[in-house]
């Protein structure tokens, strides 16, 4: 039995993940700022109250923790925002960065010491933040955060190399769910599912790559 901890988990692609690992009888830590019904109704560990923005809700959320290790740490959490040239909020975009980019990094320092030799990170970004595969332009802030995070994401697998921790950037697809206000061709629990099979196969050789939920390798 491993032990997963998710943020953003009350919906969407985070409850899947939730989901489907408690059905594969892994131990879940299910992190959200509130939980839903739909969470609650599991019966994982769930920790409310994480804000991945905020430096002391994430340090008091590793103190709540006790000495649970981590094997499998999921960035699931985040926000979308979608905006044109025309009619920029650059309040949007900084809060975008703030849970997008650095909220994973965050959350991985602060859990840091949890990991061990063969636990793996996974960050759940997204295609819209590779520059090859921009060929519409807008969304600045979540395209934004998402070239940041992918960024940090590799950065933090060589760091976390000699340690034997290996690190994934995962796009989930195009999803149904309240982000994309239900539009998409996939359901999320499909997603997670092909996310999971991702988190998987990850090892150190592959650590720091970039993926589509299908096995896709997607260009930077």
């Amino acid at each position: 039995m491993a032990n997963i901890l998710i943020t953003g988990a009350n919906r969407g692609i985070g409850l899947e993940f939730a989901r489907l690992y408690h059905e594969r009888d892994d131990h879940v830590v299910a992190v959200c700022r509130s939980s839903s019904p739909e969470l609650d109704a599991l019966g994982v560990q769930v920790e409310t109250g994480v804000d991945v923005s905020d430096g002391p809700s994430v340090a008091r959320l590793d103190d709540r923790l006790g000495k649970i290790p981590i094997d499998v740490l999921i960035n699931n959490a985040g926000i979308l925002a979608r905006t044109s040239l025309d009619d920029l909020d650059f309040e949007s975009i900084e809060r975008q960065l703030a849970i997008n980019a650095i909220g994973p990094l965050r959350v991985t320092v602060a859990l840091r010491g949890r990991l061990r030799s063969g636990s793996k990170v996974a960050i759940v970004s997204s295609r819209m933040g590779s520059l090859a595969d921009n060929s519409s332009g807008g969304s600045y802030g979540y395209r934004m955060s998402k070239a940041a995070v992918n960024m940090a994401g590799v950065s933090l697998a060589h760091d976390l190399r000699p340690a034997g921790i290996a690190v994934a950037l995962l796009h989930p697809g195009w999803v149904q769910t309240d982000m994309t206000g239900g539009r998409g061709d996939t359901q999320a629990k499909d997603a997670a599912r092909g996310l999971i099979a991702r988190i998987d196969e990850l090892t150190l050789e592959t650590s720091g790559g970039f993926w589509h939920q299908n096995g896709e390798r997607l260009p930077w």
